[in-house]
């Protein structure tokens, strides 16, 4: 018996729809974690920052989103970041800096919101410290912080002790 040879575009339709059937099951086993997307996740700056994500912070490894420019991290989520957040104005919260990059720190219970300070747009954080620490948080993510360029810095009680006096 003769059977018919399929021609390229036959083949290719072929192997999408059989790598689809595999691609599928596997698919379900790590579902997307619906995280909300931030107000300005379109915005360009945003990109840089999300292509140079790491694979694992500590030992949560990176998942997949259902949003622009969000990502997680752990199963289930220990951390969950979104760019394009509303940018933080001077602010008596806490600000510290890790790695070159400033972070706004406002501290719930039990998860707490870090902010980049002085980039925009501005990248949220969600941990909670119980579960991770969040100087290994800071510390992984400085470098792809980093990649949305700074404008502004932190300022400390230090540094408004040498500011000029005004008259």
């Amino acid at each position: 018996m003769h059977r018919p040879q399929l021609s390229l575009p036959h083949r290719a339709v072929r192997t999408a729809l059989l790598g689809a059937f595999v691609a599928v099951p596997l698919a379900g086993c790590s579902a997307a974690v619906d995280v909300t997307a931030a107000q300005d996740a379109a915005n360009p700056a945003c990109a840089p920052m999300m292509v140079a994500l790491p694979d694992a912070i500590g030992d949560s490894r990176l998942r997949q989103t259902n949003s622009q420019a969000t990502a997680a991290w752990g199963d289930p989520s220990l951390v969950i970041l979104r760019c394009g957040v509303n940018v933080p104005g001077p602010t008596t919260d806490r600000c510290v800096t890790v790695n070159g990059i400033d972070w706004v720190i406002k501290e719930g219970d039990p998860v707490w919101t870090l902010t980049t300070y002085g980039r925009e747009p501005a990248t949220e954080i969600l941990m909670d410290p119980d579960k991770i620490s969040s100087a290994t948080v800071l510390a992984d993510l400085a470098t792809a912080a980093g990649k949305v360029p700074a404008s502004r810095n932190c300022v400390g009680q230090e540094e408004l002790q040498d500011l000029p006096k005004s008259q």
